[in-house]
């Protein structure tokens, strides 16, 4: 079994960037467009109010995903840009990555973790209602949008 790292990283870093780029390719494919248009600045991904992950597999880096703050109140979290690439699929990156993303979360005192995501993304689903994620009203950027899923958890 191959161990997975994880490293913090900036969000506007070379290797942040190639996979988020592949992430929205990978969008761009399931719903046509540009992938995710959301409104995103690197600097919401910077500690105390967000930070980005990258997960590396037999020293590749091959997934990321990261949490920014939502909302005034200090306590929520907006997770974003999950990806895995596609050679990695099915290893568990995905899950150790959102496992990070939450402890992260968690230690900068935020208690609850939301996320947007569409109803092409069967696997995204699936992994993210057996993490303990359930259905919340939609919010954000797509919230009035057809396929617009929209889910929580307590951390």
């Amino acid at each position: 079994m191959h161990e997975i790292e994880i490293h913090v990283v900036p969000f506007d870093s070379p290797v942040a960037q190639r996979l988020i780029t592949s992430a929205l390719a990978d969008l761009g494919a399931r719903y046509g467009g540009d992938g995710d248009e959301t409104p995103v600045d690197a600097r919401e991904f910077t500690p105390p109010h967000g930070t980005f992950l990258v997960a590396h597999l037999d020293g590749q880096p091959v997934g990321c995903g990261g949490w920014r703050s939502h909302g005034t109140d200090g306590e929520t979290a907006e997770l974003k840009r999950m990806y895995t690439a596609p050679q990695a699929r099915g290893r568990g990156v995905a899950r150790t990555v959102l496992a990070a993303v939450e402890r992260s979360a968690r230690e900068q005192g935020r208690k609850r973790l939301i996320l947007e995501c569409g109803d092409r993304q069967p696997e995204a689903i699936a992994m993210y209602t057996s993490a303990g994620y359930e259905r919340i009203p939609n919010f954000g950027y797509y919230a009035d949008e057809p396929g617009c899923l929209s889910f929580g958890r307590t951390l």
